[in-house]
């Protein structure tokens, strides 16, 4: 059964088939040859049901609010923020670059969004002071990431929707992580820079800077309001969403008019039809888990192929999701690998006493290291649309940002208050 779910899945994959093809004719697979006294409806009844958690409602909320954003010109906002703070440090044009896409991974909780809203502006004034196209688009891709950890991240709304883990704790505790790589990143561009030997930017008066605290002070209100809203219990982690939206809508059509009432049915188009593909993807997943969970595939892997049972070191079951999923990531969408990976590891993780939100983070950061990695990370492909550069121009830059990304996943599994401290002082955990 595991050969022919392989089999099939890889030759429509390398046939073109979208994901969703191939995880259906797998699950359909299995259902006629080797359970054929089941139903088949079952298969819609388990696709049904994985797209019906409440939880999935902050999907379309946070991509709607990132759309808005990157119409308007609130992205431009924090930029001018950052830069007239840390421009006139050497390195400060790539820090700007790092701690932007942080800021807007707050706003947009996706990667493929900071991309676009960061690198298309910022690309071109690395490449004018001097820095190298690979090392400029490396950084861009990289720093992305970020907005997997920070919240929201629609990575970690997926996660707990299939774990049951606490979409809200893991909100918190990927702060950490993601400000622990983003100091990583700022180490990084200070001594790339010197050794490029690129001066520094001309210092910002005062006033310049209090000008960019103002105009991007209500932007900034977005990581307030969601993170605030979800640490004191005003609202749950999809009422914070739907916040956010009225939020975006209230800054970009009303305060700044950089979008207009006419633009929002096209907003919600373009939502509908990202909504539309990670709701299929989420309920094919869900009908592949179920036909996998029922063959009790996950429990041969584990106990026969990996070798892992509850009563196995913690640190090699850690090690063991963390390599898994990079890997995964790295060929196929996120999205897919959370969905068939996660049922596979998470009930032996928390049965060997492991906190499911560290594992929830551990396997976000994956994710995202995963997005940005050779040879097939989903952000990867994008800079190649948005930037028009080579495939290989993009990736060759790579290696060192890869590299620090896994090293924050080794100090994340041999310190794991780096992402509980924020969790346990918020929930009391």
């Amino acid at each position: 059964m595991t050969w022919m779910i392989l089999v099939v899945m890889l030759g429509l994959l390398l046939f073109g088939f979208p994901m969703m093809v191939p995880l259906l004719s797998a699950t359909l697979g299995c259902f006629l040859f080797y359970f054929p006294d089941l139903e088949p409806a079952i298969v819609v009844q388990q696709m049904i049901g994985g797209i019906k958690p409440a939880a999935l409602i902050a999907v379309p909320m946070f991509i709607m609010a990132a759309e808005i954003m990157t119409r308007g010109h609130s992205s431009d906002r924090l930029l001018d923020l950052v830069m007239t703070f840390v421009g006139h440090v050497r390195g400060g044009l790539p820090m700007t670059t790092a701690i932007s896409c942080t800021l807007f991974g707050a706003v947009s909780g996706s990667t493929q969004a900071t991309v676009v809203a960061i690198g298309g502006p910022l690309r071109p004034k690395m490449l004018q002071a001097g820095y190298p196209d690979t090392f400029a688009t490396a950084l861009i891709i990289n720093a992305s990431d970020i907005a997997l950890l920070i919240p929201p991240s629609i990575g970690m709304i997926v996660y707990g929707v299939v774990s049951g883990a606490s979409i809200g704790e893991m909100f918190i505790a990927g702060i950490g992580p993601g400000l622990l790589i983003l100091a990583m990143f700022c180490a990084y561009c200070y001594f790339a820079s010197i050794r490029m030997e690129i001066p520094p930017l001309p210092r910002a008066s005062w006033s310049e800077r209090l000008q960019s605290i103002r105009k991007a002070l209500l932007p900034l209100g977005f990581p307030v309001i969601i993170i605030g809203g979800i640490y004191s219990g005003i609202f749950s982690p999809t009422e914070a969403a739907a916040v956010s939206v009225l939020y975006a809508i209230f800054l970009e059509v009303i305060v700044y008019r950089e979008v207009a009432l006419k633009d929002l049915p096209d907003v919600a188009l373009s939502t509908g039809l990202v909504t539309a593909v990670v709701f299929i993807l989420v309920g094919a997943g869900a009908a592949f888990s179920w036909i996998i969970s029922f063959a009790e595939l996950p429990t041969r892997l584990i106990n026969e192929t990996l070798g892992l049972t509850s009563a196995s070191d913690p640190m090699v079951i850690l090690a063991s999701i963390a390599a898994a999923f990079f890997v995964g990531c790295m060929f196929v969408d996120p999205i897919v690998v959370i969905l068939i990976l996660t049922p596979i590891f998470h009930p032996i993780a928390v049965g060997a006493g492991i906190d499911p939100v560290l594992v929830g983070v551990l396997v976000t950061l994956q994710v995202a290291i995963g997005s940005a990695t050779p040879p097939f990370g989903c952000d990867i492909f994008t800079a190649i649309a948005i930037f028009k550069r080579p495939y290989l121009d993009i990736i060759r830059g790579t290696p060192p940002f890869v590299a620090m990304l896994l090293l924050a996943s080794v100090l994340l599994m041999l310190f794991p208050p780096i992402a509980l401290f924020l969790r346990d002082l918020a929930f009391g955990g």
